[in-house]
């Protein structure tokens, strides 16, 4: 933005309205997500109530929390330990731009439930990321191409709403696709807005699937988890 100088003619009402219109889309980019690198994908399919997604490979840190009972305070403490992340604490005090989705895969068992939260990184330190903190218990986990089962839900993401989130995904798979869910055990739940957004709150639930009839989910896709 160029600043008036003494002497030079003041702008003109309309350079303010287009200064304030430029102003007001970039804080509209930042906070609605559009800014904020997110995981490419292909739509394979798409019906009214869920659609088919193709991730290219991806790498996620995982904050694991165990045996729990709370998929909100497990999202909350995970998260907690992922922003100290990317905020420096990696051997190499490295600054790691915030990425969205934020995952939380559900692990269901007898003795409780498994919660591992996840934040892909940034293309850039794909190959090569900043080592973790022992003391975060962070875990790198990369995903080789494979499909998605996407259903969209608004609102906040709740202990009390994401499980029938997920049965209804469920249930219109089971009507609509023929293909194989990778696990009958565990859902994910994706979130895109911060906990402060009150209001045009946008949040997903995944399943991997395979047997679709398009190129890329013809088979399981797989994933790679090792602990720093």
């Amino acid at each position: 933005m160029k600043f008036v100088e003494d002497g030079m003619e003041s702008p003109s009402p309309y350079h303010y309205a287009l200064t304030a219109f430029h102003l007001s889309l970039i804080i509209n980019l930042v906070f609605s997500g559009q800014a904020v690198e997110s995981p490419e994908y292909t739509l394979i399919h798409q019906q009214s109530d869920f659609e088919i997604r193709l991730y290219k490979d991806i790498s996620w840190m995982s904050a694991p929390v165990l045996q729990a009972t709370s998929f909100q305070k497990s999202t909350k403490a995970g998260f907690h330990r992922l922003y100290q992340y990317i905020h420096g604490a990696n051997l190499n005090s490295t600054q790691l731009a915030m990425t969205a989705p934020v995952l939380t895969t559900i692990t269901e068992a007898t003795h409780g439930s498994s919660f591992f939260v996840k934040m892909s990184l940034p293309a850039y330190y794909e190959g090569t990321p900043p080592q973790p903190n022992s003391e975060l218990d962070l875990q790198l986990e990369k995903w080789r191409a494979k499909c998605i089962a996407i259903r969209k839900f608004s609102g906040f993401a709740r202990d009390d709403n994401i499980g029938e989130e997920a049965e209804a995904l469920g249930t219109s798979l089971n009507e609509h696709w023929n293909g194989t869910l990778e696990s009958k055990s565990s859902y994910t739940i994706a979130q895109y807005n911060a906990s402060n957004h009150l209001s045009g709150r946008f949040n997903e639930v995944w399943m991997a699937v395979s047997g679709f009839g398009a190129e890329g989910c013809s088979s399981h896709g797989s994933h790679d988890q090792g602990k720093y």
